[in-house]
């Protein structure tokens, strides 16, 4: 039996890179069939709880369940605070009357609460339920398409360059057999 033509170092290599895509794919997957939507944190405000590029998971629970304490993800009030998600910290909830409920939140590592406050129209919302740290890196790497098209690109390049020079290697043999026949 032949010996292997790869060297430990590049099957150790290869095995790694295999379960860290393998890793990743599982902590995008598996969360997501199980119900949890997942989020990247952009920003500092929630460091200590959630630092820059954490994944948080949230679950998507009735509006009515939530109570100060909760972190939840959220759409701000158009025009009162940054555009996109926002995954802050319920720090108050007042009622108002005819049932509705004024929110107000504040990133944990903030100085101060959020300087706008809001409802909730709908009848659920995401709370976060757990995370992994800096693993958001990772997924938000993957949305750069440059980036995405060397990881995808460069192992597909190698793969298909060694199918070369095994088949080259092959046909070399084949030859070098019927010469001496």
């Amino acid at each position: 039996m032949p010996a292997s033509s790869s060297s430990p170092v590049r099957r150790l290599g290869g095995g790694l890179l295999t379960a860290a895509a393998v890793a990743l794919a599982a902590a995008v997957l598996v969360p997501a069939l199980l119900g949890y939507q997942r989020y990247v944190i952009t920003s500092g405000s929630m460091t200590g709880t959630y630092d820059r590029g954490s994944l948080v998971y949230d679950r998507v629970v009735p509006t009515a369940s939530l109570k100060v304490g909760d972190v939840i993800t959220y759409d701000p009030p158009a025009g009162a605070g940054p555009a996109g998600l926002v995954t802050h910290r319920i720090v108050s909830i007042t009622p108002q009357p005819g049932g509705a409920r004024v929110f107000r939140t504040k990133g944990d590592a903030n100085p101060v609460k959020d300087p706008w406050t809001f409802t909730l129209q709908n009848g659920t919302q995401a709370r976060a339920a757990f995370h992994l740290p800096y693993a958001g890196f990772a997924l938000a790497a993957l949305a750069e398409r440059k980036l995405r098209m060397l990881l995808i690109g460069i192992p597909a390049l190698l793969v298909a360059l060694s199918v070369l020079a095994r088949l080259w290697r092959e046909a070399g043999e084949t030859a070098l057999e019927g010469r001496r026949a």
